[in-house]
């Protein structure tokens, strides 16, 4: 059965538009809410974090209003990065952790992320369970009055996410004498990540650290990199790193202005780890990493894994098959030695100890040739038009001219009204004849 509301990363929509409005929110609350307080009869323990959006003001309290009409005893923490709620929802014992985001989108736009008691996104099969309590009557979810939950705000949430991540590195890792451009998108990110390397010794040039509620991820962060570059150049920096919305993304800037994406810095990683004995298994990619990866990973004799698109379906791979390293060409990383989800800030810091001893970052990237990529986003009223006869028949035929030649993908996006369209090939004028077959049937 199809989920109603989950899409692959959460819930995501416009604010005030279909289900991402105040009286929802409370339905969500109240779903999640009894869907684990009937896992046990005492008093279950969630907790909420929020990015720095202003429609989290009114999403917040409708939220904490339908746990809290089931019982649950809800802590909220402000602004904190999505693996930090993570980190926090395990350490905390809480059952269950909710981030208010809608990640890399427009202002405009909000949702939330639901974490387990394990640190973990939820599966499908939970999903559908609290979906399957969303719509049926209130009355029947809401607690007696003197069994409501109690609802306290947690001021020190970035503190303890911070101590969290120093405590994954050894206590003489430091920073002194480099310096760093750091991208905050405006986002959740904003105070934990300047402070983490400030705190570390480097030399920080912030920008995106001044949110007002409509500015996150606007011409900033992971996913508008210009900037990054930008500055990097201005500042005659050592490296660049830019987080996006809810800082569980990052991309990053050798010192000469080049930027790395993803799968970069997933190969990085991989060859280190490999070197040093902590990779274990192989790495998981999605649909869309890059085939220069895929090859490399041949080459070095890394076990390499796709999975469907989103970082919930990496880690689901990663578990299936034992490994601890996988992630997004978007920059989701999850590094499974430290963390359950995607965490920028924590995959910076694991490049920054590899550069700590001087080592030049366009010399630690240099792993691999990327296959050139080209990507297509095409906004439509109805995603299920990729399976109309007329597209169908598109694919079919430019897959037939791509064999052997390169790698097409077409796909709904799981989070926004639109199809994505990648091609990847050494010949150029193909890939352009390809995606424009398919962008005809589009529109």
């Amino acid at each position: 059965m199809k989920k109603k509301y989950f899409g692959t990363d959460g819930i995501r929509g416009t604010v005030n538009i279909g289900n991402i409005n105040g009286e929802k929110f409370f339905k969500f609350g109240l779903a999640a809410g009894t869907y684990f307080k009937n896992l046990k009869k005492n008093k279950q323990v969630a907790i909420i974090a929020k990015d720095t959006r202003l429609s989290g003001y009114t999403l917040e309290p409708a939220l904490v209003s339908g746990l809290a009409s089931t019982g649950m005893n809800v802590f909220t923490l402000g602004p904190l990065p999505t693996n930090g709620l993570a980190m926090l929802t395990k350490k905390m014992k809480a059952n269950l952790g909710i981030m208010i985001t809608a990640s890399h989108n427009p202002f405009h736009d909000n949702g939330l992320k639901l974490f387990g008691p394990d640190g973990m996104k939820l599966s499908d099969k939970i999903e559908k369970k609290i979906e399957s309590l969303i719509d049926t009557k209130t009355a029947s979810h809401l607690s007696e009055p003197k069994f409501l939950g109690r609802v306290k705000r947690l001021e020190n949430g970035n503190e303890r996410y911070i101590e969290i991540l120093k405590n994954n590195f050894p206590n003489d890792f430091n920073l002194k004498g480099m310096r760093i451009v750091l991208d905050c998108a405006n986002g959740a990110g904003y105070k934990s990540a300047p402070k983490i390397l400030s705190d570390l010794g480097a030399k920080v040039f912030s920008i995106g650290v001044k949110p007002n509620g409509l500015n996150i991820n606007y011409n900033c962060g992971s996913t508008f990199p210009e900037v990054l570059k930008k500055y990097v150049k201005k500042f005659k920096a050592d490296i660049g790193i830019a987080l996006d919305g809810d800082a569980d993304r990052v991309i990053m800037c050798d010192e000469k202005s080049q930027i790395i994406d993803g799968d970069q810095i997933i190969a990085m990683i991989a060859k280190r780890w490999k070197r040093k004995k902590i990779l274990k298994g192989g790495v998981v990619g999605t649909l869309m990493s890059n085939y220069g990866l895929e090859k490399f990973f041949l080459n070095e004799k890394i076990n390499f894994k796709r999975s469907n698109v989103g970082d919930r379906y990496v880690k689901e791979i990663m578990k299936k098959y034992s490994y601890n390293l996988g992630g997004e060409q978007s920059g989701h990383i999850i590094l499974g030695k430290f963390a359950t989800t995607g965490d920028g800030l924590l995959v910076a810091l694991e490049t920054l100890f590899a550069l700590r001893k001087g080592k030049l970052a366009s010399e630690i990237f240099k792993v691999y040739k990327s296959v050139p990529q080209k990507l297509l986003n095409i906004r439509v009223k109805d995603k299920k038009i990729i399976n109309s006869p007329k597209c169908k028949k598109a694919i079919k035929a430019a897959n037939q001219l791509l064999k052997n030649k390169g790698r097409l993908l077409v796909r709904p996006s799981g989070t926004e009204p639109k199809v994505r369209i990648m091609c990847e090939s050494l010949n150029f004028s193909l890939m352009k004849k390809c995606i424009d077959m398919i962008k005809k049937t589009i529109h």
